[in-house]
């Protein structure tokens, strides 16, 4: 399978710098996959599609100000330590600029804090692995030092950063927002709760390589990274329930996705855990859990439109991103969603 496919050319100014206000403002491109049909709505029109008994499964991720901005001790030349994955309480994986001048050992201090960091070994992917020396707790240091990151598709900063997180965000670890879920408000989740829709909560810790173009000329060779992902108890049992019961099981977004798919047992029975998963879905295969995706317009050749490829058909899908240029949707992060039933 090529990955060419998968590619396709959007207008740079369809890429959305500012979040739609208010967030379920945004418009839906809904998509029936039994009947190849479309519709145009707005995210607030979604409860129209959705009824009392549907599990909503959504990711209760929080961003963490992973962007640090220091000086190189003694030169003072600037360093951005940009963190991806933590390691234990003091180590972090993290991109570093300007890594080739950066060697091991060097030490980096930021301004208005006692906290440094040590550039440590080279690992794969360009990353390094940086210590940190620091008092006290160490979300509160990155709190006071830390920005939130933005897609680097995104030229403008953001006057709230809570804009690039889910009104239900609660558990730190990504470096990039479940983007599907940004549509969400709280008035909305009242009225979910109120038509008997069901709403539970998974954690996956979004990565960079997530939204990474895939290289390889062939499918196949991609090779997804490793993202930690956890699926309670209570969780598991309202999906399994769900599934028992005939009730429909709806993710919210891709990565929602890949916990499910990555708990399911060979029974089809979910199965609460704390993990990591490089699932990669792609074309071909086959869902076990989630019968409905809420997801938005992906990057072109990224993991993520493979997979929602794989969801609904390739063919239904491309033909969905083209109606969506031609009606100028918004892409990407801060961009509309799409709904497939």
């Amino acid at each position: 399978m090529k990955t060419s496919t998968f590619d396709y050319r959007l207008p740079p100014e369809l890429i959305a710098q500012k979040p739609a206000s208010p967030r379920d403002s945004s418009r839906l491109l809904v998509v029936d996959k039994a009947t190849e049909t479309t519709e145009h709505r707005r995210f607030s029109d979604l409860l129209e599609y959705l009824k009392a008994g549907d599990c909503l499964v959504m990711n209760e991720t929080r961003v963490i100000p992973a962007r640090l901005i220091g000086r190189k001790k003694h030169s003072h030349g600037q360093v951005e330590v940009f963190l991806l994955r933590q390691v234990d309480h003091a180590a972090w994986e993290a991109l570093v600029k300007p890594s080739r001048r950066l060697k091991e050992g060097a030490v980096v201090e930021f301004d208005g804090s006692d906290v440094t960091a040590t550039i440590g070994k080279t690992l794969e992917d360009g990353k390094r692995l940086v210590g940190f020396d620091y008092e006290g707790s160490f979300e509160k240091v990155l709190e006071k030092l830390g920005r939130v990151p933005l897609p680097p598709y995104i030229k403008q900063p953001l006057d709230d950063p809570e804009r690039y997180q889910t009104v239900y965000a609660k558990n730190s670890g990504s470096v990039a927002a479940p983007t599907a879920g940004l549509h969400f408000t709280s008035r909305m989740l009242e009225k979910l709760r109120l038509k008997g829709i069901e709403s539970v909560k998974v954690t996956l810790d979004v990565g960079l390589g997530t939204f990474r173009p895939v290289q390889a000329e062939d499918v196949e060779s991609h090779k997804m990274e490793r993202e930690r992902f956890s699926i309670s108890e209570e969780t598991a049992t309202a999906v399994n329930m769900a599934k028992h019961e005939g009730r429909r099981v709806i993710a919210v977004g891709t990565t929602s996705v890949r916990v499910l798919e990555s708990a399911v047992r060979d029974d089809g029975q979910v199965e609460p855990c704390d993990s990591e998963t490089g699932l990669f879905i792609y074309p071909g295969y086959r869902f076990k859990v989630v019968d409905c995706l809420l997801t938005n317009f992906h990057l072109p050749r990224s993991s993520l439109l493979l997979l929602v490829c794989a969801f609904a058909g390739t063919e239904l899908i491309m033909d969905a991103y083209k109606q969506a240029i031609q009606e100028r949707y918004r892409f990407y992060s801060f961009g509309d969603a799409m709904f497939i039933w």
